[in-house]
């Protein structure tokens, strides 16, 4: 089962959350993320526990639990989906501007 914890302080270490959900099961992976060209923590991590029961009890156990100044939110992660945008189409927003296909530039006949 993998958990969502969050937020966190940027000071926070794996090991630091692994004890705190290592009292309600195995711990299996602690993963803070962090931002890829800083390398500073984003707030947020994901902790794996391979039993669902020992995962649901942690959930239970730390909702609304204080770590490091901050009162944890913690929930079974949802499936990641590839919707996160920011690609691109080739309907508008090109680099010449106007609209549509083709870009901005007018037709010369």
């Amino acid at each position: 089962m993998t958990i969502y914890v969050g937020p966190l302080s940027r000071e926070g270490t794996d090991e630091e959350l692994r004890q705190e959900f290592a009292a309600f099961g195995e711990v299996s992976a602690v993963n803070i993320i962090k931002d890829k060209y800083g390398g500073q923590s984003r707030g947020f991590a994901f902790v794996e526990m391979p039993s669902k029961t020992e995962g649901e009890a942690a959930i239970t156990g730390l909702k609304g639990k204080t770590l490091q100044e901050r009162t944890m939110d913690i929930n079974e992660a949802r499936p990641r989906t590839d919707s996160r945008g920011g690609g691109r189409s080739s309907y508008g927003g090109g680099r010449r501007g106007g609209g549509g296909r083709g870009g901005g530039r007018p037709r010369r006949y």
